[in-house]
C-alpha cells in the first residue's frame, strides 16, 4: 500500500513529463528552418529526418507499455527523461545528417514512453479526484505544444540551434536523476497492483465490452482530432471572411487561441468526470460533436472559430473520462499494456488524418467533405460508446480500488 505522500511527486513528474514530451516533438518544426540556411540543405530532406522519429512516437508506445507493467512505471519515467534528453543533446552536437537522423529517432523511441507509462502511472496516484488531475495533466500537454516553437525560436536567436536542442535536453536529464535520487530515497514507490480482491469488480465480460467499445471510440476521436488539426490552419485561411488579415501571423492567432481554450476544457471535462458516471460524461461529449462538425463543414468567419474552439473542446474535454473507463476497467498490472494499444491507435491514426486532409484538399480545394464524414465518425463513436456497461455505484467503488487509490473514500 502507498503512502498518502507519494501522490504528490507522481503528480508533477507526470505533469513535468507529459509537458516534455509535447515540446520535443513539435521543436524540431522550427529548428528546422536554421538548419536549412546553415546546413545549406533542402528543407524536404531535413524534415524527413524526423519521419522515422515522430513514427516511433506511436509504433513504440506498446513495448514502451509492457515494459512498464514488468518493470514498474516509476523506473521507465525515469528512462524517459534521461533517455530523451540524452538523445536530444546528441541531436544538438551532430555535424552530420545521419547522426541527427539517429538522435532524432532515439527521440522518438524514448519520448513513446510517457503516455502508456506516464497517464496509468498518475492516475494509479491521482487520489479521490482522478478526472481533475488528469485534466490538469491536459493543461500541461497543451502549454508543452504552446511553448516549443517559442523555446526552440528564443535559443535559436539568442545562442544557435544547437542551443534548442542541448538546452531543453540538459533540462530532461536533470528532471530524470531528480526523479531516480527520489526513488533510491524511499520518496516515491512504485505502486503497480490495486488489492488482491474486491468484492464487486467488474467482470471478465464487461472488461472485454468495455475495451472492444474504446478502441472504436478512440480511432474515430482520434481521426476527428487529427483531422481537425491537420485542415484548420488552411480552412481558416480559405473561409475567414475578413476576420483576419493577410499572411500566416493571424491564422496562428486563431488557431492557438482555439487549442487553448480546448487545453483548458481538460479540466472542466476531468471535474465532470469525477461527479458523475464516466459513461454519460464520455457520452456527452461525443454527442455534442456530432452537429458541431456538421456545422463546422458549412460556416466560415467568426462562426467558424467559435464552432471550431467548441467542437475541439468536446474532442479534448472527453479524454479524463476515457482514461478513467480504461483505468478502472484493466487490472493495474495491465494499464502498460492497453494504454500502449490506446496510443498506438492514437499516434497511428495521424499519418491517415493527413493523406485524408491532403486527399480531399487536392480534389475539392475545400473541407466540406471532410468535416461532413468526421461527423459520422462522431456518431459511430456516440453509437460504440451506448454499449458501455451502465454505471453502478457498487462497480464504481470496485473502480477505485481496482485503479490503485487505496485512501479513505
Amino acid at each position: 500500500m502507498r503512502a498518502r505522500g507519494t501522490a504528490t511527486p507522481i503528480v508533477v513528474f507526470s505533469c513535468l513529463g507529459h509537458m516534455y514530451i509535447h515540446v520535443f516533438v513539435a521543436f524540431y518544426f522550427v529548428i528546422v528552418l536554421a538548419l536549412e540556411s546553415d546546413w545549406r540543405l533542402p528543407y524536404h530532406e531535413l524534415l524527413e529526418l524526423w519521419t522515422i522519429g515522430a513514427l516511433m512516437v506511436g509504433a513504440a508506445a506498446l513495448p514502451a507499455g509492457l515494459l512498464g507493467d514488468r518493470y514498474g512505471a516509476t523506473g521507465m519515467m525515469v528512462v524517459f527523461f534521461i533517455g530523451m534528453g540524452v538523445c536530444s543533446v546528441l541531436a544538438g552536437v551532430t555535424d552530420t545528417a545521419f547522426g541527427l537522423f539517429s538522435a532524432l529517432t532515439g527521440v522518438g523511441v524514448f519520448a513513446a514512453i510517457y503516455h502508456p507509462v506516464g497517464i496509468p502511472w498518475l492516475v494509479r496516484n491521482a487520489g479521490p479526484k482522478k478526472g481533475k488531475v488528469l485534466g490538469f495533466n491536459g493543461i500541461f500537454g497543451s502549454f508543452g505544444t504552446a511553448v516549443a516553437g517559442l523555446t526552440a525560436g528564443a535559443l535559436i536567436d539568442l545562442f544557435s540551434w544547437r542551443a534548442a536542442f542541448i538546452v531543453p535536453g540538459l533540462v530532461s536529464v536533470l528532471t530524470g536523476l531528480v526523479l531516480l535520487a527520489l526513488v533510491i530515497r524511499g520518496s516515491i514507490q512504485d505502486q503497480r497492483d490495486g488489492p488482491a480482491e474486491v468484492q464487486h469488480r467488474p467482470s471478465r465480460e464487461d472488461r472485454i465490452r468495455v475495451f472492444l467499445v474504446l478502441l472504436v471510440t478512440m480511432f474515430c476521436a482520434a481521426l476527428i482530432y487529427n483531422s481537425t488539426q491537420t485542415a484548420l490552419p488552411k480552412m481558416i485561411e480559405l473561409r475567414h471572411h475578413g476576420l483576419i488579415g493577410p499572411g500566416a501571423f493571424g491564422v496562428g492567432v486563431v488557431v492557438a487561441t482555439v487549442y487553448a481554450a480546448a487545453g483548458l476544457m481538460q479540466v472542466v471535462g476531468g471535474h465532470l468526470a469525477d461527479r458523475f458516471p464516466l459513461k454519460y460524461v464520455y457520452l456527452s461529449a461525443l454527442a455534442v460533436q456530432i452537429p458541431l462538425l456538421w456545422l463546422a463543414a458549412e460556416l466560415g468567419g467568426l462562426g467558424l472559430v467559435v464552432v471550431a474552439m467548441f467542437m475541439v473542446m468536446a474532442n479534448v474535454g472527453a479524454l479524463p473520462a476515457e482514461n478513467m473507463l480504461l483505468s478502472a476497467y484493466v487490472p493495474a498490472r495491465r494499464h502498460g499494456l492497453v494504454f500502449g494499444l490506446k496510443f498506438v491507435v492514437a499516434f497511428g491514426v495521424g499519418p491517415l488524418a493527413i493523406q485524408l486532409v491532403a486527399i480531399i484538399s487536392e480534389r475539392t480545394g475545400e473541407f466540406y467533405w471532410l468535416f461532413l464524414p468526421l461527423s459520422v465518425f462522431a456518431l459511430l463513436a456516440f453509437f460504440a460508446a451506448l454499449w458501455l456497461p451502465q454505471p453502478t455505484r457498487s462497480t464504481a467503488l470496485a473502480d477505485d480500488k481496482l485503479i490503485g487509490d487505496h485512501g479513505p473514500q
